[in-house]
């Protein structure tokens, strides 16, 4: 009996070898200053039908799914890592830019939308909800990777925020779609309901987070501090447990961001012994997320499609870079006695990563007329932040004097 296994073998092949060849082209290419992220969508694209690969991918069902369960798992590893100190010192200023920093970010960038790309109000708020926020893999991996040691209230603000304003973003993109799906009578009759949905996300991923991550926390003090070296299994342990709640919050109509995200702070601070254990193994499930999903998100572009709406789409960009982002910053953060360098390096290390992009997928999903142009905008967002925002972060931080050395007086 013949039994061909090419179904298994062929798939297999090419997955391992796109994530070896985009590993082993990080590494050299984060020596000149460039992101492994930034590496990962592009060898995505190379691989996809209109590059050298040829291979024929869109199957953004699949690529929703995978992007959300690596979000999850990255957002876990960043809040295991984040110290309750920094918490208490960067809560105030993160929520605010998580919230009302979305918020107007999404306005500016939806105002730039509807002037160049020609979008009716609500098409182009969609565009600004679904580029609107920071994104937590980019600001982690390179924050951490830039080798730079930011001062305290910075780095918290920077951090917390990333992994704090995903659920302002998912709640807009999902409420614009509704609008776009509308017979646009009903704007005025859903304002209580897009208010109790939005009560009702934060609400219940507080809630969730908070009382699972406690619960889990408990657990693994009774599993031992892992001197056994079972830091491996108690790393699966954690993700198992996080990917069920992120499942489950979102389930029970919550938001499993913000819920992952607030039980990986709780554990890590509360089973710090046992968690230190299993970090290393933790390292290994975010990096592996990142370089799934980045590399599935590049297969979904087409770049002879992307041409259409380029110029366009860098505009939409740039106005974010330079227009929405400074401004959201400065409201959020003035009145707080940031100074005039911490507040523009903030604003200049507001990365688009692959949250745009998989935001970018809901509209596609949902039948939103035209969608597949959200998706080329966002991935023109995420592309042009990674190579001007993303590899100038060591530069910016010296310059903007925002290393911990650099603790001169506020202005």
């Amino acid at each position: 009996m013949d039994l061909s296994l090419d179904f298994l073998s062929l798939p297999l092949m090419a997955t391992a070898a796109l994530v070896f060849v985009s590993v082993l082209a990080g590494v050299f290419s984060a020596r000149i200053g460039f992101s492994f992220l930034l590496i990962f969508l592009v060898v995505g694209i190379l691989a996809g039908e209109d590059g050298p690969g040829g291979l024929a991918f869109d199957d953004f069902r699949l690529s929703f799914w995978v992007g959300n369960v690596a979000l999850a798992v990255i957002l876990l590893d960043g809040g295991l890592r984040t110290q309750m100190s920094t918490f208490r010192t960067g809560l105030r200023p993160s929520l605010w830019l998580a919230t009302l920093g979305v918020l107007l970010c999404t306005a500016i960038t939806g105002l730039a939308a509807h002037c160049l790309l020609d979008l009716s109000w609500p098409l182009a708020l969609l565009v600004g909800a679904i580029v609107g926020s920071t994104d937590a893999a980019a600001v982690f991996s390179l924050l951490k990777s830039s080798g730079v040691q930011l001062q305290e209230r910075v780095a918290a603000t920077l951090e917390i925020e990333s992994g704090m304003n995903d659920p302002m973003a998912v709640f807009l993109t999902m409420t614009f779609i509704a609008i776009a799906l509308s017979s646009g009578t009903a704007h005025t009759l859903q304002a209580q309901d897009v208010l109790l949905s939005l009560l009702k996300q934060l609400g219940w991923g507080s809630l969730l987070g908070l009382g699972c991550g406690w619960g889990l926390a408990e657990i693994l003090k009774r599993l031992g501090r892992g001197e056994d070296g079972g830091g491996g299994i108690r790393a699966l342990l954690v993700v198992s447990g996080g990917l069920t709640v992120f499942a489950f919050t979102t389930w029970f109509g919550g938001s499993g961001f913000l819920a992952v995200y607030l039980m990986g702070v709780v554990v890590g601070n509360r089973a710090r012994l046992q968690v230190r254990a299993c970090l290393s193994a933790m390292d290994g499930y975010a990096w592996l997320s990142q370089a799934s999903m980045f590399l599935l998100l590049g297969l979904l572009v087409t770049p002879t499609d992307m041409l259409r709406t380029l110029w366009p789409a860098i505009g939409v960009s740039l106005v974010l870079m330079f227009v929405a982002r400074p401004l959201s910053v400065w409201v959020c953060l003035a009145p707080m006695r940031f100074s005039g360098r911490e507040i523009a390096f903030i604003s200049w290390v507001g990365l688009r990563g692959a949250v745009p992009i998989v935001l970018a997928v809901f509209p596609v999903m949902a039948g939103v007329e035209g969608a597949r142009i959200y998706f080329n905008v966002a991935f023109v967002v995420v592309l042009t932040s990674l190579v001007l925002q993303g590899s100038t972060i060591a530069v910016s931080a010296r310059q903007l004097h925002a290393l911990e050395k650099d603790k001169g007086p506020r202005q």
